[in-house]
């Protein structure tokens, strides 16, 4: 019996038949995510472990076989992040995704890393809380894969990213080790902070069974917006005013004109297809202060040339985050491969990394759709292409290059939601320099001495030590 044939009738002997893919059918389901134009590979096979316990033992024979290991939550990453070798074990988790606990007294949740993201809003929701995280892919992404990517979304201006809501975790390391950090109290400065240091790990230094997250009241009212310019650099100073006005967004999501009129196509929301940009702005909290927050956000668009409409009821507001959240699948009909990127900048930078990505379009001859979460300077510049023209994906390849040296140069990062994974780690040493990737790779090696956990990622090739 080959070394393949033995690990697969022992992980057969762990999880069964019906918790253990080996079907090439069904394995190519597992064989890519959804960022485009990346290589995909067919798996070996795919564990659906339902504990824990079978986590671990699934790490152990992972290590006993020198068998590289893909953690997955829904598949929704944007960066290339779970996909695996050809000779990987991809272990998903839709199957551990129970909600294990609701601390309504210390406003704390404790979940399986299979959740559905919106699955917990909608169990806090009637103790009148929230889990403030929002991605796009709310209603299929995993807490898991979340957390792993510390992924962000439409709130992050007010509210943050993923990792600055998680205050625990339970951890399987890649030789079966299980460890806790963290935990429930609301102050927690011992030792490292290896709950931050999981956080965003895109998988490669241990795999997460148990996620304590921090909850927060709902607010109490919100008024939403939407401001028309005809001019971009008028939504651009917008931007940074209103912050220098002292107000914080729940949500400033920017449109520009080819995402404006591709969304209109796409969902008729009514959006102004002639506009030059749209800002969709969103301010909650108590009445008293969303109605004084509302009027500086509506001055500072009118002083600086925009058109401002307030949505009346539920309705209007969900129409606006409708087309907001309509922007990715509207671009993906427009040609066969859609390259959605991630560059953020900080926030003065705005305007010069808007005007950057126009001339990177015309330099390259692209069609880049540009909206994002403008409030915190993280811009999704997508590109529609076509991923078997081998030409024009030579085109697309250097434009994102280009992107993100420029986001570099202008005091930005590569990523502030999607992570890294296989799609950006070429371009990891740009931002963190060789000294500082460096460091990441010694604390890889360090915790997965065999580079048995989502090899190839973030941090890149580690050499194997035995």
């Amino acid at each position: 019996m080959t070394a393949q044939k033995e690990l697969l009738k022992k992980l057969e002997g762990i999880l069964g038949r019906e918790r253990l893919i080996t079907e090439a059918e069904d394995r190519w389901c597992y064989a890519f995510d959804a960022a485009a134009a990346q290589a995909k590979h067919l798996p070996l096979a795919v564990a659906l472990p339902r504990s824990t316990e079978e986590v671990v033992a699934i790490m152990r024979l992972a290590t006993e076989y020198r068998v590289p290991v893909y953690p997955r939550g829904a598949g929704t990453n944007l960066s290339g992040g779970v996909i695996p070798r050809e000779d990987g074990l991809v272990v998903s988790f839709t199957e551990m995704n129970k909600i294990l606990e609701l601390d309504i007294e210390n406003l704390t949740a404790t979940v399986q890393p299979g959740v559905v993201v919106q699955d917990l809003n909608d169990a806090v929701a009637p103790h009148g809380l929230i889990y403030p995280p929002d991605p796009g892919s709310v209603t299929t992404a995993t807490m898991g894969g979340s957390v792993a990517e510390s992924s962000g979304g439409l709130r992050g201006l007010k509210y943050g990213v993923t990792k600055d809501y998680v205050m625990g975790l339970e951890v399987v390391l890649a030789d079966g080790t299980v460890f806790h950090c963290g935990g429930k109290t609301v102050k927690n400065v011992s030792g490292y902070d290896l709950v931050k240091l999981f956080c965003g790990s895109e998988g490669t230094l241990g795999i997460m069974t148990a996620i304590t997250v921090r909850l927060i009241p709902a607010p109490e009212a919100r008024r939403s917006m939407l401001a028309v310019f005809d001019r971009m650099e008028g939504a651009a100073r917008t931007i940074t005013e209103i912050i220098a006005n002292k107000v914080i967004p729940a949500t400033m999501e920017i449109m520009d004109n080819v995402t404006i009129r591709t969304v209109e196509a796409y969902c008729h929301a009514g959006l102004p297809v002639e506009a030059a940009a749209v800002l969709l702005l969103e301010v909650d909290g108590i009445p008293e202060v969303v109605a004084k927050e509302a009027a500086i956000v509506e001055r500072v668009c009118r002083e600086n040339g925009g058109q401002v409409q307030v949505a009346r009821d539920d309705a209007e507001r969900e129409n606006l985050w409708t087309a907001r959240r309509a922007a990715l699948p509207a671009c993906a009909r427009l040609r066969p491969t859609t390259v959605l990127e991630d560059a953020t900048v900080p926030r003065s930078q705005i305007p010069a990394m808007l005007l950057a990505l126009e001339k990177i379009a015309q330099k390259y001859n692209l069609t880049i759709a540009t909206y994002g979460h403008a409030g915190d300077g993280n811009l999704h510049p997508t590109i529609t292409c076509d991923e078997r023209d081998g030409e024009e994906m030579q085109r697309v390849h250097s434009a994102v290059d280009e992107i993100f040296r420029t986001a570099v140069e202008l005091g930005g990062t590569l990523s502030g939601e999607h992570g890294i994974g296989i799609a950006k780690q070429k371009y990891m040493e740009l931002e963190f320099g060789a000294n500082g990737l460096d460091v990441m790779r010694r604390i890889k090696q360090a915790l997965d001495p065999l580079g048995l956990l989502n090899p190839g990622k973030l941090v890149g090739p580690v050499p194997a030590k035995e």
